[in-house]
């Protein structure tokens, strides 16, 4: 097995795929909107990723959050709140609220079950700042961050219980960043004393199976080097002072945050202390060069992956309905009108 979450190009294995998969053996995949046509095809594409590889714990990953990062959309799935829905019931009610983030991770866990989904790449625990970058914006479940760490661990309670695995990101934290690093770098500049307010939602939340990090350059712990290439941040800071030993993932090595060859960006990854390499185009040149640039996965990493697959336990007595309404029920309050 290699250390790497791959995508694909479309609905369907081509013949291709299935011949670079085979030999190349990766730790997992991850899907997009280009893959996904309607409940049969996901169900049937999922089967044919386990069957190709053998392991019923596959890790098949999907960015489905809710609001405007949801990869699964009408008509054939429904619309779930993004985290600022939980953030403004928090105001109101702080455990109507947790409660609410719960039965919404439970459904999405057993919606994506259901469909042979095993990873959601959520929660975020990003603290926003004022006058950052909106890439974040309603995504985050608060601006502050004893709130997201509770609201961020509800949904990976919640996601287990529906049979899903959940993704803590953006480690060390996103927040403050000025800039979206899908287009470019983001440089931090905030202080040691400021960034703990980022770190603080995953320490407290360091149990978390797996984590991705971020594309994003702290001045303050390594000016040279994003969090995701640095073996300071990704040692000093997530290993030891937020203590999180669960997989550790990159986020996407196509993300122009990054610079160098494909080859180059994988090996930086691996060579910083992550995991996973996750490659996310499903173009085959560059899968093949990431692929050409690791070797077979770590002891350390492939304990980590299994440990992380076995968090999920789906309840066969949850039903979706019953979430979504009790979610519903709790996000009602925030628009009921002030008692005279």
């Amino acid at each position: 097995m290699t250390p790497l979450f791959l995508g694909l190009g479309g609905p369907a294995l081509t013949d291709a795929e299935r011949a670079f998969f085979r030999s190349v053996n990766p730790a997992g995949y991850i899907l997009f909107r280009r893959n996904v046509a309607d409940p049969a095809q996901l169900r049937a594409l999922t089967a044919d990723l386990r069957s190709l590889t053998g392991r019923d714990d596959l890790p098949i990953l999907i960015d489905q959050e809710g609001g405007r990062v949801a990869r699964l959309q009408p008509p054939h799935w429904p619309v779930f709140p993004p985290g600022s829905a939980f953030d403004r019931l928090y105001d109101i009610s702080p455990i109507g609220a947790i409660e609410a983030a719960r039965h919404n991770a439970r459904a999405l866990g057993l919606m994506l079950a259901d469909l042979g989904i095993t990873v959601d790449c959520l929660p975020l625990l990003d603290v926003p700042v004022p006058g950052a970058h909106d890439i974040i914006g309603d995504r985050a479940l608060g601006h502050e961050p004893m709130r997201v760490a509770a609201l961020g661990k509800a949904v990976l309670e919640g996601l287990a219980q529906g049979g899903v695995v959940g993704v803590v990101k953006h480690i060390p934290g996103h927040g403050r960043a000025g800039a979206d690093s899908h287009l470019e770098l983001p440089v931090v500049t905030a202080t040691l004393d400021e960034l703990a307010v980022d770190l603080e939602p995953f320490e407290k939340l360091k149990d978390a199976p797996m984590a991705m990090t971020a594309h994003v350059v702290y001045t303050a712990l390594d000016p040279d080097r994003c969090a995701t290439l640095s073996p300071v941040v990704i040692n000093d800071i997530i290993r030891r002072r937020i203590g999180f030993d669960g997989l550790l993932m990159s986020d996407d090595l196509g993300m122009h945050a990054l610079k160098g060859s494909f080859a180059e960006r994988a090996q930086g990854v691996l060579d910083a202390g992550c995991d996973i390499v996750l490659h996310c185009s499903g173009d085959m040149a560059e899968m093949e060069e990431v692929a050409g640039a690791v070797t077979a996965i770590s002891p350390r990493a492939s304990d980590r992956l299994e440990r992380a697959m076995a968090v999920a336990t789906r309840d066969a007595r949850l039903e979706f309905a019953d979430a979504v309404a009790k979610r519903d029920a709790l996000l009602a309050l925030v628009h009921q009108p002030d008692p005279a």
